[in-house]
């Protein structure tokens, strides 16, 4: 259906348009006063909604309290005794009664047995192997030695000598005796 053009309507249309006209004329001039063109306009309308949603997103939107303690401080009436767990390491089980002492004992044992099960609780203690503390040098402590002495540029030989006891002895800070 077509429009009819009356007076009244083409008025109308015309006082729009001169309204239009008068808006667009004030805002070109208000650009060419700062400077700006039509892009740099965009722009800062864009930005400032953009600030405005960000304000309003972190004051009106977020549920809880602010993960910040600046706005969120700790409160006041923390007690003074906390306890708090601390995990402490296994205890070590006793150690093994020492070997019975008979006349015919290994001659590669020239070391008391407390020296040598102090030894393998040190070579086990620091990652040298899986040394059951027994007192008697047998492949396995051989083995922690030749260890040993390869990591810490000593002489390879596999058995307990003084030189051997005074390296465990410094790493490990206490006497090896």
């Amino acid at each position: 259906m077509p429009s009819r053009r009356t007076p009244a309507n083409r008025a109308h249309r015309r006082s729009a348009d001169d309204d239009a006209a008068t808006w667009r004329s004030r805002l070109r001039s208000l650009l060419q006063r700062l400077g700006w063109g039509a892009r740099e306009a965009v722009a800062v309308v864009l930005g400032g909604c953009g600030a405005v949603a960000i304000v309003v997103n972190a004051l009106f939107l977020q549920s809880g309290p602010h993960p910040s303690p600046f706005f969120n401080p700790p409160p006041l009436d923390v007690p003074a005794e906390t306890s708090v767990a601390v995990a402490l390491p296994r205890a070590r089980p006793p150690d093994p009664p020492p070997p019975p002492k008979s006349e015919a004992a290994p001659r590669n044992e020239a070391a008391p047995a407390r020296r040598v099960l102090a030894m393998q609780r040190a070579l086990a203690q620091f990652g040298y192997g899986q040394i059951k503390p027994t007192g008697v040098v047998d492949s396995e402590t051989r083995v922690a030695i030749e260890k040993f002495e390869r990591d810490h540029k000593l002489p390879v030989t596999g058995a307990l000598s003084d030189r051997l006891t005074r390296e465990i002895a410094a790493m490990t800070g206490r006497s090896i005796d």
